[in-house]
């Protein structure tokens, strides 16, 4: 509720204090028109360069984090007996939303410096692999169920840090290679949403595959699941300029 009231409150600061783009007496456009318009920016979207193999990338990205996102929590809490690491709902709070948040800040903050340095093309794979690195902290955790906390608390710092350093690398790309044109805002837009659909579909199918294979054989399928992802980041094609300055930018 107080996290509701604040952001009312800012959006209708923001309604006051924020210039307006709108003209002056500008003529109502029609719904022919807007579908159009809707139709000029989608038929531009899909005939971009490269774009089916982006959305393939997009896609593919985060796919293995997909299975593991749904299935990590129902892991940590989980009794022993049945493969998971029995930790109670106040240690699975502290570990996740305060040693786990600020690993995801540290990691967002050091990829930021590290693509600035070096350019978005020279790092996307090395974003991708500490992206997917976690997952074998995870499988490590599912094989040994250590009992020790701070044992468990490192994993799940890794994978904190992982997912926060890898995601600068997708936002990145979306940002420079999807979305420049002349619908840009748009257009990442659409990839963004794309991207949360890759996301989606495996998280659609964790729970039967959890079920069906338990916890550590589940966790190295994920492992399996990250191979399309290193492949396609390898391989992918830039189309625009990735000099240290439009990184910078």
């Amino acid at each position: 509720i107080i996290i509701s009231a604040l952001l009312l409150l800012l959006g209708l600061y923001h309604s006051k204090v924020l210039p307006s783009t709108q003209v002056p007496n500008q003529e109502k456009r029609s719904s022919s028109d807007v579908a159009k318009e809707l139709w000029e920016v989608i038929k531009n979207f899909f005939t971009k360069k490269h774009i089916f193999y982006y959305i393939c990338f997009i896609i593919l990205y985060r796919f293995a984090e997909g299975f593991i996102m749904k299935i990590a929590p129902l892991f940590l809490r989980s009794s022993r007996d049945i493969g998971g690491l029995g930790l109670s709902l106040t240690e699975i709070g502290t570990l996740n939303g305060v040693f786990g948040s600020a690993a995801f800040v540290l990691g967002s903050l050091l990829a930021g410096v590290y693509v600035s340095r070096r350019g978005l093309k020279k790092t996307l794979f090395t974003l991708c692999c500490v992206f997917n690195f976690p997952f074998v902290a995870y499988t490590l955790l599912a094989i040994f169920q250590p009992e020790n906390l701070y044992l468990i608390g490192t994993g799940i710092v890794i994978e904190y840090f992982g997912y926060g350093f890898g995601f600068v690398g997708l936002t990145l790309f979306m940002m420079q290679q999807i979305a420049p044109g002349k619908h840009q805002m748009s257009h990442y837009a659409f990839a963004s949403g794309i991207m949360n659909l890759g996301v989606m579909l495996p998280g659609m199918m964790s729970g039967f595959f959890s079920d069906w294979l338990g916890y550590e054989r589940f966790f190295i399928y994920v492992l399996l699941a990250t191979i399309p992802s290193l492949l396609i980041t390898y391989f992918i094609p830039f189309t625009y300029d990735d000099s240290k300055k439009e990184s910078n930018r």
